[in-house]
């Protein structure tokens, strides 16, 4: 059992989807049997997963297991720019009898509105920000994947001149890099997925290795030339050759330490923020703001400590009702709990969704977030429920979604909202 339990699990991340759904079923054809212990029951949920469609070490099908051996109840597929992969996760929720929702994840340009020039929640970029649509119908995913197309393109043509950039700083190694052969079969644009920085790191990643092997000499490399600074518990990561996490822990240093040297500002490939709340409103999905708030140490270990938007908060809240965004979706391991109380108090003054879910796209990440067994954050799966009623509710008729105007006007506090489509949620995974 065990030869076949490991064939199994690496199909899950075939290059071939129908194998990889192949392979759950007959995974949880053992956990029926008996053969596999059934994973308890946590009551954890996540919102918030990244797969192969833009970076991560798992397929759809693979991420749904990880999330079911973690004793999710719920799980939500997030992707860069891309629901490329939403129909196999959707897939994957019946054959493992998790409940799934799907979602996306994208950069919107604010500079037409009163941030235009102020960092919000985007290390790298100024008037730009990270935002999320959820609960999106399943019968409007085409139509998510039409808008973004022009949007990948528009991606490629810059992630080709930032691979330029790279290029030149690394020369002096006689490292070579080439984005059709050493940056797309990375990723799975193919199929529709998005590149992002991380697919041209992790190229960087592995031609460095190459270059240099595991250890000292590539750690020299890295101080010396490069100018990186790397704190003890990286540089220990790096010493180690038998880390099966090597690619992705460099990887991590580098988008930490290295972008700012060959960053390119994102302009074409970000939709307006108002053409986003269009969009998201037409196919009857929920809009929602990433919050992040000013970093201190970072829990992925690939951001600097940093201020945000928490010194305009205020402002910020009132410009996202105005705007009409649903929600805000945040992450409870990465904030202090002074920084959350006072989003969760903004959101219930404005009468914003909340949404929660941890960024998955590392072998080292957690699919359990220990910060959601704080009873402060009962709400979160609350609303996780009520999220997975919208969706129900909305695939089969977008007028019966939690925020469309014939709901709204039959319950018009959010609050006695998210009970209605809570119940909704509950039966559908019933």
């Amino acid at each position: 059992m065990n030869e076949d339990y490991l064939k199994l699990i690496d199909e899950l991340n075939s290059s071939d989807a129908e194998i990889r759904l192949d392979s759950l079923r007959k995974l949880m054809n053992m956990v029926n049997a008996g053969e596999i212990q059934r994973p308890v029951n946590g009551g954890y949920v996540n919102n918030h997963i990244h797969t192969t469609y833009s970076f991560s070490p798992y397929s759809p099908t693979r991420a749904l297991w990880m999330a079911y051996n973690s004793g999710l109840i719920t799980a939500g597929i997030v992707d860069h720019d891309s629901v490329s992969g939403a129909e196999e996760f959707i897939q994957a929720g019946k054959i493992t009898g998790m409940a799934a929702t799907v979602g996306t994840e994208c950069r919107v340009d604010f500079s037409g509105t009163p941030l235009a020039g102020k960092r919000i929640n985007h290390p790298d970029q100024r008037s730009v920000a990270y935002v999320a649509i959820h609960g999106i119908p399943h019968n409007r995913i085409e139509d998510v994947k039409k808008f973004f197309q022009p949007y990948l393109i528009e991606r490629n043509k810059r992630n080709e001149l930032m691979l330029g950039k790279i290029g030149k700083l690394v020369a002096n190694a006689g490292i070579k890099l080439d984005f059709e052969k050493d940056v797309k079969p990375l990723s799975m644009y193919k199929e529709g997925g998005s590149i992002t920085e991380r697919h041209i790191l992790y190229a960087l990643s592995l031609k460095l290795v190459d270059k240099f092997g595991k250890g000292s000499g590539l750690l020299e490399y890295l101080k010396n030339c490069l100018k990186l600074n790397i704190d003890a518990k990286i540089q220990n990561m790096l010493l180690d050759p038998q880390n099966p996490y090597y690619g992705y822990d460099l990887l991590g240093l580098l988008k930490a330490e290295m972008v700012e040297d060959f960053y390119i500002d994102a302009k074409a490939e970000c939709p307006d923020v108002k053409d986003f709340i269009e969009l998201t409103g037409s196919i009857g999905a929920i809009s929602a703001y990433a919050y992040l708030g000013d970093i201190g140490d970072s829990v992925t270990g690939d951001k600097k400590s940093q201020k945000f938007e928490d010194d305009y908060i205020d402002e910020l809240f009132e410009l996202l009702k105005k705007l009409g965004f649903n929600g805000v979706t945040y992450m409870p391991s990465r904030n202090t709990i002074k920084q959350l109380k006072r989003v969760k108090t903004l959101c219930d003054r404005h009468e914003l969704f909340q949404i929660s879910g941890e960024d998955i796209n590392s072998p080292r990440q957690s699919f359990v977030c220990k910060a959601m067994e704080n009873k402060e954050f009962d709400n979160l799966i609350d609303s996780t429920w009520a999220l997975i009623g919208h969706e129900k509710a909305a695939t089969e008729d977008k007028a019966k979604g939690m925020f469309a105007p014939g709901t709204v006007a039959a319950y018009p506090e959010l609050q006695a909202r998210i009970r209605v489509f809570k119940e909704i949620g509950l039966k559908q995974s019933s």
